[in-house]
């Protein structure tokens, strides 16, 4: 029986299997970017040379891990969240019952537990950054998805005039501005030395690095970079949702020309930039600005490119089968997000076992492929027993106003 009462979640019968599917491979595929940000320091992430060994296989684990993983992943679940807004309001709507309470409850505890994450445990999250966006993205979800795709590609297409703006206007920057900007691309040994004891230290004393880092991201980075592409493509995501796209329900000529077409311009692209930004010797006044556009509007691309294969995959017969994990890490996306990092955090944090800025990019990989095989083998086994993961539990428990019944029926 159909769920009629806008205060109970989707039933496991009523989920969308390939929104399932694609939420658990993003989720997975995120921490491949993820652990680079838990295990070395924060310029890392965005200048490779910045830190650590860049020769050998290690050169290689990035280049594949940019190319294949950077802004991909994350462009898939700003995507899937866009569409969660459309299919939550939808739902309600459908039923004569008015869906903005439930959807900024919802927003309001996720902006909570989002905030929680980022100040007490790790800088990189996302929740934040994504609650603020679905504030406005709600207001879009009656558009037709033409509008959406064009506006949310507009706005996508902000961060990269900005990024722009400060390339061309570089050399007309005050002394003060340009030195602190090349100090945050390429840290000196001092500053270097201070995130690491910060991080290689206790709880309290990584707070000294957490919490200026976490409020530039929430504040500056939000809103020259964060808000205009998550936000985009949550607009975007509506779009792909209300023509089938997500749901599997398209043509598979369509997705394999989908898939083609995103992976042969996008990776294309960022090889391209990878190429450039190399032979700039990953300068400051190129790639921070000029050299990182490859990539962002490639990514796009190369996400789209996976939404075709995973359709495909969902579609198949043959394939669909070996889809269950992914769809169990889906459906359990938020405490496997949380989860990863609480795993990250214990392995390389000081109050863990200490490991930060001492495990290569090679390395990071095995450990990424540990926590994949552990989420991919409880999730589903949980599922069995449990009808949410305990952060769906307790976001679903806030935002129904009504305690979610936790164990599946027999």
């Amino acid at each position: 029986m159909v769920n009629t009462n806008i205060n109970v979640p989707v039933a496991p019968s009523e989920r969308i299997i390939s929104l399932d599917v694609l939420r658990g491979f993003a989720i997975l595929g995120i921490l491949i970017m993820n652990i680079q940000s838990f295990s070395m320091i924060e310029a890392a992430y965005i200048n490779p040379t910045a830190y650590g060994s860049l020769l050998g296989l290690n050169k290689w684990v990035w280049i594949l891990s940019h190319i294949f993983a950077d802004k991909k992943f994350l462009s898939i679940f700003s995507i899937l969240f866009g569409a969660g807004i459309v299919l939550l309001a939808s739902k309600a709507e459908s039923k004569g019952l008015p869906s903005a309470g439930l959807h900024y409850r919802r927003t309001f505890w996720l902006l909570i537990i989002g905030m929680m994450h980022a100040y007490l445990l790790w800088y990189g999250d996302i929740l934040v950054a994504y609650s603020i966006c679905a504030i406005l993205a709600y207001l879009f979800r009656k558009i037709i998805p033409k509008k959406l795709l064009i506006i949310g590609i507009l706005v996508f297409s902000i961060s990269s005039l900005i990024y722009f703006f400060f390339g061309w206007s570089m050399p007309y920057w005050p002394a003060e501005s340009l030195q602190g900007t090349t100090n945050f691309w390429n840290p000196g040994v001092e500053k270097i030395s201070a995130e690491i004891s910060a991080y290689r230290g206790g709880w309290l004393l990584q707070m000294s690095h957490r919490i200026p880092t976490s409020i530039a991201h929430q504040t500056f980075i939000f809103f020259i970079l964060t808000g205009w592409r998550a936000g985009g493509l949550m607009l975007v995501g509506m779009a792909l949702y209300k023509w089938g796209v997500l749901s599997a329900k398209c043509s598979k000529r369509f997705y394999y020309i989908l898939m083609s077409t995103g992976f042969v311009i996008g990776i294309s692209m960022i090889a391209y930039g990878v190429d450039r930004n190399f032979t700039e010797n990953w300068s400051l006044k190129y790639s921070m600005f000029l050299g990182w556009q490859f990539n962002h509007w490639g990514s796009l691309f190369v996400a789209l490119g996976y939404i075709g294969l995973i359709m495909l995959i969902c579609k198949s017969e043959v394939l669909k089968k070996f889809t269950h994990p992914f769809a169990a890490v889906g459906r359990m996306a938020l405490t496997n997000y949380l989860m990863q990092t609480i795993i990250c955090i214990t392995i390389f944090y000081g109050h863990g076992f200490g490991l930060f800025g001492k495990v290569g990019r090679t390395q990071q990989i095995l450990f990424v492929f540990g926590v994949w095989i552990f989420q991919l083998i409880v999730s589903p086994i949980w599922l069995r027993y449990f009808r949410f993961g305990p952060a769906e539990w307790l976001w679903r428990t806030l935002s129904y106003l009504k305690i979610q019944p936790m164990r599946n029926k027999k």
